[in-house]
């Protein structure tokens, strides 16, 4: 048995997340009193009595994503025992989720990661005008006529590219409004399945973010970090990696990349990991795993009593 735990992007949050674990463990609630230090917010009331509406903003959703994640590991680790350097043989995350995985595995400190987060979101945020950009998730094309839809889409003015590829026959383009809206006009000629608008606040993971990326740069360059144990497969290479330089040089990459998750958990699956374990307020990534890859065994545990029997099966 290899064992991979993955962590969730941005999407995945809801009211009331986290709300089970800090209740039942103190080794939870630790991480999110210290994620509302370190932000100087209450974050976690946010979380958990607060609107939809002010929880998806980008600024407040990707902390508070990956404060769910980390409460998680604490508890597996601090309650029921679970060493990850031991017992798990790859980490990786879907966006964000990268930088709830780099916590994980050690690279950056809680209290680091969560301003870190706050800032990435705020420079996501900022990075281009309220409607100039767009997502949109294409279902059922295949990957080599995305392509295809991105050039007969984009032109001189408006472009948008590959921002997601999710798994075969899923991927989300991003770029300029009207580009998108055009991809989403255009995919049946594709034979897209399905072509729908995305409610996001900005095109990610497309060049749009530049500005960001720069933001992120400066931030991570400043940041104290170490090697990661054990090795993160990385966004924008689908590749792992322990070495903390390349690990933020690949981080200020991934704010404007593709986001390659479909060839990462080709990767998992070629080292032979038979276990996905998805740490977060959702179960996403294991929807996603169970579609694509019939062998591996895929599971996104919440409960304490889940959470035990992870550690107990590790």
């Amino acid at each position: 048995m290899k064992y991979a735990f993955v962590f969730p992007g941005q999407g995945s949050q809801h009211i009331g997340m986290g709300l089970d674990l800090y209740r039942n463990f103190k080794s939870a609630k630790d991480v999110f009193d210290e994620v509302d230090e370190a932000l100087g917010q209450h974050l976690f009331d946010l979380m958990t009595s607060g609107s939809d509406a002010d929880l998806t903003l980008t600024t407040n959703a990707q902390p508070a994503i990956m404060a769910v994640s980390i409460a998680t590991l604490n508890v597996l680790e601090q309650e029921f025992g679970l060493n990850i350097k031991d017992k798990i043989t790859f980490v990786a995350g879907h966006s964000l989720g990268e930088y709830s995985a780099a916590c994980a595995a050690g690279v950056f400190s809680l209290a680091d990661t969560a301003k870190l987060l706050r800032l990435r979101g705020s420079a996501m945020q900022q990075a281009v005008p309220v409607g100039m950009g767009a997502m949109a998730a294409i279902l059922g094309v295949a990957l080599e006529d995305v392509g295809a839809l991105i050039e007969a889409a984009s032109d001189a003015d408006n472009y948008c590219v590959l921002a997601n590829d999710n798994i075969a026959g899923q991927v989300v383009l991003s770029g300029h409004t009207k580009a998108i809206e055009r991809a989403v006009e255009l995919a049946p000629e594709f034979n897209a399945k399905k072509a729908v608008m995305l409610n996001v606040s900005a095109p990610f993971h497309s060049p749009l973010m530049k500005s960001a990326e720069q933001v992120m740069a400066d931030a991570l360059g400043k940041v104290s970090a170490k090697d990661s144990m054990p090795a993160i497969v990385q966004n924008v290479t689908a590749l792992p990696e322990t070495k903390k330089d390349v690990i933020i040089k690949n981080l200020v990459a991934q704010v404007t990349a593709t986001v390659r998750w479909r060839e990462t958990m080709d990767f998992l699956n070629e080292q032979g990991i038979t276990d996905i374990v998805e740490l977060g307020p959702s179960s996403v990534l294991t929807n996603m795993c169970k579609r694509a890859y019939k062998n591996i065994y895929a599971v996104a545990p919440h409960s304490g009593t889940e959470l035990e029997e992870i550690a107990n099966n590790l």
